[in-house]
């Protein structure tokens, strides 16, 4: 750890939050001197006030510690860039268009690989008006079930998520082409092409 880099990158956070050194030291539970150490390289935060730290500024205890924040190239602002993350704990469902360091009771979640739905994965699509209607006879039980189903094409994603001893019915409204996603809690994540 740079403890220069480090500092100035706390100043920088903590400016932008429109915290004063002494609003900052005072949730930390230190001295405002202490802070401004910190900012001036000529010390460092101890590593058991890093992860309040990093919460209060709105960054990451990696950033903090290299002292710089990461930026993701602009992929051109497409959707289809996409990315889909599942907390296996708590089942929240995260997604991003761009990469992501995502994470959730306490874990680093990983995005999830999407295979190509065929066979009994295939979901059942019949355009109705406006809409797809979206079936499938998978199995809808606690431990076995299709959380959620995800349209997505260049400008829009839409999710409905899906409850375990419900049919699998839904009802999307018809934007054009693009990927149907879903997720099952066993087998992960497929899509189609609708």
């Amino acid at each position: 750890m740079d403890n220069t880099k480090t500092g100035k990158l706390i100043r920088t956070l903590r400016k932008n939050s429109g915290l004063t050194q002494s609003t900052l030291a005072s949730q930390l539970g230190v001295s405002d001197k202490a802070v401004s150490k910190w900012e001036r390289g000529s010390g460092c935060p101890d590593v058991s006030l890093l992860p309040e730290l990093a919460q209060v500024l709105g960054a990451s205890i990696d950033a903090l510690l290299s002292g710089e924040l990461s930026s993701n190239d602009v992929q051109g602002g497409s959707m289809r860039q996409t990315r889909f993350y599942v907390c296996s704990e708590c089942g929240n469902i995260v997604t991003s268009t761009a990469e992501a360091i995502v994470s959730c009771c306490g874990m680093t979640l990983q995005a999830l690989e999407a295979q190509k739905a065929d066979g009994y994965d295939l979901l059942d699509v019949e355009q109705i008006e406006t809409e797809f209607f979206i079936t499938s006879d998978h199995e809808m039980s606690k431990e076995h079930h299709v959380t959620f189903v995800a349209f997505l094409n260049g400008d829009t994603l839409i999710i409905r998520r899906l409850y375990p001893e419900w049919d699998l019915q839904v009802r999307l409204p018809r934007i054009g082409h693009g990927k149907l996603f879903h997720y099952c809690k066993e087998h992960g994540l497929f899509y189609q092409i609708v």
